[in-house]
C-alpha cells in the first residue's frame, strides 16, 4: 500500500458505503461529466458521443478509470488500483493544456458531488464522521494525483531537454563544429 494513502485510511461505515453504492451510477456519471467539462466544447461532444476505444482512447480511459477509481475508493482496499487509475487519467491530462489545478482538480470535485448528493437525499448529521473519513481519503488521493502529475511533467521536461540537446548536437556535427576530446589517463 502507498504510504500517503494510509494516513486517512478508515473503513467507510456500511451506512455511508451503502448510500455511495446505491448512488454509484449517478455519482460516476456526474464525476465523468466534471472531467469532460474541462475540455473545449467540440472535444466534449466527441468524448461523450464516440464510444470506439480506438477512435476515442481519452474518453475510454476517463470512463473506465473513473468508474474503477470510485469503486476502489468505496472499498478502501486496493491502493495499487487507485494509483494505476490516477496514472492513466493524469498521464493524459499532463500533456494537455491544463494548469496543474485543472489536471487534478477532478479528484477534489468528488467531495462536492458526494456532499450535494447526500444533502439532497439524506440528512448528513449521522454520517459526519464517516463522511469526514471518506473526504480525508479523497484529499490523500488528490495529493497522490499531484505527485503523479509532477512526475509526468518532469518526464516531459526531460524528454524536451534531451531532444534539444540532440538537435543541437546534430547541427554542430553538420557544421563541423564538434571535436572529440580524447580520453587520457591522469598522470600521477
Amino acid at each position: 500500500m502507498r504510504k500517503g494513502l494510509d494516513t486517512a485510511r478508515a473503513v467507510v461505515d456500511t451506512s455511508l458505503k451503502n448510500i455511495l453504492l446505491d448512488k454509484r451510477s449517478s455519482i460516476i456519471k456526474k464525476w465523468r461529466d466534471v472531467i469532460v467539462d474541462t475540455y473545449p466544447s467540440e472535444t466534449q461532444r466527441f468524448i461523450r458521443k464516440e464510444k470506439d476505444l480506438f477512435a476515442n482512447p481519452v474518453g475510454n480511459i476517463i470512463s473506465k478509470d473513473v468508474e474503477t477509481l470510485y469503486d476502489e475508493l468505496i472499498k478502501d482496499e486496493d491502493d495499487d488500483k487507485i494509483t494505476l487509475c490516477l496514472e492513466n487519467i493524469i498521464r493524459i491530462r499532463s500533456i494537455q493544456d491544463f494548469k496543474p489545478s485543472q489536471a487534478i482538480g477532478f479528484v477534489l470535485q468528488l467531495k462536492k458531488l458526494v456532499r450535494e448528493m447526500l444533502e439532497s437525499k439524506t440528512p448528513i448529521n449521522g454520517l459526519s464522521g464517516e463522511l469526514q473519513a471518506f473526504e480525508n481519503r479523497i484529499d490523500d488521493i488528490a495529493l497522490l494525483a499531484f505527485d503523479i502529475y509532477s512526475q509526468c511533467r518532469q518526464k516531459i521536461y526531460e524528454i524536451r531537454v534531451n531532444e534539444v540537446k540532440n538537435q543541437l548536437g546534430g547541427l554542430l556535427k553538420r557544421a563541423n563544429l564538434t571535436f572529440e576530446i580524447p580520453e587520457q589517463e591522469p598522470e600521477l
